[in-house]
C-alpha cells in the first residue's frame, strides 16, 4: 500500500466521524425546533455520509479501485487524498462552529 492511500483512508474515517457527531446534532435540533435550517443541515451530513461511506468502501474493500490507485501516478494519489483532507478540515470548522 501507499502512504496517501493510509492517509485517505485516515480522513474518510475521520470525516465519518465527524459527520456521525454533527448528524447527531442537527437530528436531535431538528427534532426539538424543527427549523429549515436546521433541516438543511441534517440532509447536507446525511449526503456527506453517504459519500464518506463510499469512499471508504473504495478505500478498504474494492480491489480494483485499490489497484487502480496504487498504479496511479503520486500527483494523482495526493489529488484524490487531497479532496477527503480538504473535506476533513472544512468539516472541523463546521463542527467548531455547531458544537460551541
Amino acid at each position: 500500500m501507499t502512504l496517501w492511500l493510509d492517509l485517505a483512508r485516515g480522513a474518510a474515517a475521520a470525516n465519518t466521524v465527524v459527520l456521525l457527531a454533527l448528524t447527531g446534532v442537527w437530528l436531535r435540533n431538528y427534532r426539538r425546533h424543527g427549523a429549515g435550517h436546521t433541516l438543511g443541515l441534517l440532509a447536507f451530513g446525511v449526503f456527506l455520509l453517504v459519500e464518506n461511506a463510499l469512499w471508504l468502501y473504495l478505500y478498504l474493500l474494492h480491489p480494483a479501485f485499490i489497484g487502480w490507485f496504487v498504479a496511479a501516478d503520486v500527483d494523482v494519489q495526493v489529488g484524490v487524498m487531497a479532496l477527503c483532507g480538504l473535506e476533513l478540515i472544512a468539516l472541523a470548522f463546521v463542527a467548531r462552529v455547531t458544537l460551541r
